[in-house]
């Protein structure tokens, strides 16, 4: 985690807690964070040094205006141009992420199994996360059929690995040291 982009995250956090625009403010990071990475070529003009800066600022100004974003946005935008940190702004959006989270008190968490969970299923594992960690838990459930059977589970940084296909390994690894 860089000091810059925890610097610049935590004063957004900042200013979108006093206004009451947390949640706003984090979507709209994320939807201008999501262009700059699946518009290369516009990364890499706004993050140039001899691409002039008054052209930087009115294609950032265009970019604003076509994803309506705040006026607070707009201008978060224009400091990180003008103080030349848009390199920064993927890194930003996930301490804004992560310092938002810790504000509300929500925990997210990605569930990866071997086959699609259900309904219930995805509810027992997030009501046993909120349990273990005593907040909210945002879960996301992904698909990996090499993981045989089982769970992981990654919450807050950790990995807790319940797959057959680790423990296949294990016992894998036992067996050949004798």
């Amino acid at each position: 985690m860089s000091a810059i982009s925890k610097r610049y995250a935590k004063a957004l956090v900042e200013l979108g807690a006093e206004r009451q625009m947390v949640e706003l403010f984090g979507a709209e990071l994320a939807q201008v964070s999501a262009i700059f990475v699946a518009q290369a070529p516009l990364r890499l003009l706004m993050e140039s040094p001899t691409f002039a800066p008054e052209k930087k600022g009115a294609l950032l100004t265009d970019l604003a205006e076509l994803l309506q974003v705040s006026t607070e946005m707009r201008n978060f935008l224009g400091l990180l141009l003008a103080k030349g940190r848009l390199s920064y702004l993927a890194e930003i959006e996930a301490d804004f992420r992560r310092l938002a989270d810790e504000l509300s008190g929500v925990v997210r968490a990605l569930v990866t199994a071997a086959t699609s969970l259900e309904a219930g299923q995805h509810q027992a594992i997030r009501t046993s996360l909120e349990r273990q960690t005593g907040k909210k838990v945002e879960l996301k459930a992904q698909v990996d059929p090499s993981l045989i059977g089982g769970l992981q589970v990654e919450v807050g940084g950790r990995l807790f690995d319940g797959s057959l296909k680790t423990q296949l390994k294990r016992l894998e690894e036992t067996l050949q040291k004798g």
